[in-house]
Formats: C-alpha cells, sequence, structure tokens
C-alpha cells in the first residue's frame, strides 16, 4: 500500500454562484496571461514596443485554441463520433483536450496575421515568445491535475498520483505525467533563456529551441501514458510526432544559423526612433505658423542690421 501520494482534487469546478470556475480552464488563462506577460518583456528588451506582443496575441490565442482542440478531436476521433458517443462532446473544451501540436501550428498562422498587420517579422516575435509558451505549458499541464486525466502508469513511488474511480478511470496510484511534464517545460524555459543570452539566438532559432527541447522530453514523457491513443509501429501517435518535429527543429537551427547568423537589429521599425527624437520631432510640429513668421521676420531684421563687409560698403556707394 503506497503511503505518501499526491492526492487529485475530488472535482475540477468550482461554482461561483451561477458561475462554474474550472480548473482546467483556469490553467489555460494563466498560461496565456504568463506567456504574454514574460514575451512583452523580451520583446522590450530586443528593441520592441511595449503592447506589441499583446496586439499579436489577441491574433494568435484564439487561433492556437481552435487548433489545438481540432488535433485532439481530429487523432482521437473514436472518443467522439465512433458507437455510443455523443460528437457534441467535441465543443466541450472544458473537459479537457488540447493538442499543443494543433496549438502552435495554427496559433503561428494567427501570429503571422498579427504580425503581419504590424510589419514585424514573425521569426522575431516568436523568439522573444519562445520561453513564455514553455511556461504557459507548465501552468496549462495542472488542468489535467483537475481532471484526473493523462496520466502515467500505476506505481507505487513517493510522488505518485492518486486517482479516484471514474468515467474511463481506475482508482489506483500513477506517474504523475503531467507533473513530469510541467517541470520539463520549466526547464526548456530557462533553457532557451539561457542559450539565447548565451548565444544571441535570431531568426526564430530560440523558438526551433524550445521546440526541439519540447519534444524532447515529450517523446519520454508521452511513452509513459496509458490512455487510449493511436499506435503506429508500435508507438504512439504524439511520439512519432515529437520525434519529427525534433527533427525538423534540429535541421532549421543549423541551416538558419548558416544562412542568416546573428541576431536581427531591428525588430519593431516603429520602436526604432528614440524618445528623444520623437519629443524634437512633436515640439517641431506643434509650433503654430506665426511663431514661424516671427522667428523668420526677426532673422530678416538682424541681416539688415548686420554691419556690412567692405565689398557690401563699397557697392553699397557705387
Amino acid at each position: 500500500m503506497n503511503l505518501a501520494y499526491i492526492p487529485s482534487p475530488s472535482t475540477g469546478v468550482i461554482d461561483l454562484g451561477p458561475i462554474p470556475l474550472r480548473g482546467y480552464a483556469f490553467c489555460i488563462i494563466i498560461g496565456v496571461f504568463v506567456a504574454v506577460w514574460f514575451g512583452n518583456k523580451r520583446w522590450i528588451a530586443r528593441g520592441g514596443r511595449a503592447g506589441t506582443v499583446a496586439d499579436i496575441a489577441v491574433w494568435a490565442v484564439p487561433f492556437g485554441l481552435v487548433g489545438g482542440r481540432l488535433y485532439h478531436v481530429i487523432t482521437d476521433y473514436q472518443l467522439y463520433f465512433s458507437d455510443g458517443e455523443n460528437w457534441v462532446d467535441a465543443f466541450k473544451i472544458w473537459q479537457g483536450g488540447l493538442g499543443i501540436w494543433g496549438a502552435i501550428a495554427f496559433g503561428a498562422v494567427g501570429a503571422w496575421i498579427g504580425c503581419r498587420r504590424r510589419g514585424i517579422p514573425l521569426p522575431a516575435w516568436a523568439d522573444a515568445l519562445a520561453p513564455g509558451i514553455a511556461l504557459a505549458q507548465a501552468c496549462g499541464r495542472w488542468g489535467n491535475w483537475f481532471n484526473q486525466e493523462l496520466y502515467g502508469k500505476a506505481t507505487d513511488v513517493p510522488w505518485a498520483l492518486k486517482i479516484s474511480e471514474g468515467p474511463n478511470r481506475v482508482a489506483g496510484t500513477y506517474h504523475p505525467t503531467f507533473l513530469y511534464e510541467s517541470l520539463w517545460c520549466i526547464g526548456v524555459a530557462l533553457l532557451v533563456i539561457w542559450a539565447d543570452r548565451r548565444f544571441k539566438l535570431g531568426h526564430g532559432r530560440a523558438f526551433a529551441l524550445y521546440v526541439a527541447a519540447y519534444c524532447a522530453g515529450r517523446a519520454w514523457i508521452e511513452y509513459m501514458r496509458v490512455d487510449e491513443a493511436h499506435h503506429i509501429l508500435g508507438l504512439r501517435l504524439n511520439v512519432w510526432t515529437a520525434l519529427i518535429m525534433f527533427v525538423l527543429a534540429v535541421t532549421y537551427i543549423v541551416i538558419s544559423a548558416k544562412v542568416r547568423p546573428g541576431r536581427e537589429e531591428i525588430v519593431e521599425p516603429e520602436a526604432s526612433k528614440t524618445p528623444e527624437a520623437k519629443d524634437g520631432e512633436a515640439a517641431e510640429d506643434t509650433e503654430s505658423p506665426e511663431a514661424k513668421q516671427a522667428e523668420a521676420d526677426t532673422d530678416a531684421e538682424a541681416d539688415e542690421d548686420a554691419p556690412k563687409t567692405n565689398g557690401e560698403a563699397e557697392t553699397a556707394k557705387g
């Protein structure tokens, strides 16, 4: 009998009057806030303007949520479209089920739209967001804890997760894969921050490093999980996805470093002007036409009163 374990919440919903506060949604919201907040700090440090990250996130986040849900529903279609299942449940996102692969892919489309509208290079924006996205995933994984889902194999280690009896689950203690992935994502964020400072990563390489590092951890964590999943050649589908994405990310880092070394000097053209220059331009623009005319008249009078040179005096005498 396992005397030490991580307890699971008895419910994933707290009712605030008529409003249900769902733990899964709460974790996602916290993750988005962390990503935008930290991404904004990194964007400003790179020479961008405050608020730009949030403006583009308005496009990226909705696209990411839709993409994450689509990936989950498509890859686990049997949960919604097989005999005895209700397809309406595919829209109940609060019950869990967001695929990070779809979220990143569709989120990138939304970010591309936002960046294009602002005249900003998408790779530079992605580099600024990379560690924040990893931290957001670290927060979001705790939503699985609230829902008692996506746990690993049965175990009696002291940090085992206790799961209660419920739909599609058997009571017992299991590996807390949500915790493993959350801690791994924190490590990925720290790795990207360190590497970015050490090697001045640019042109999307910080983001590619995040993808590669996350996939390396996701592969072994996914291998531990016992929830239903499609298998290809004996491996879970998400393991194959992680391996493929890892190879693509590493390949991009190598090729990009040769083709476009260094980091972008200007990430946001509108922010390249210094505050002093902007203040000077504002002061010049606010000068009234009357003031400008008075200044011109004063200069003309000064020219007339100024002593004439010898050449000018002789010309006047002649």
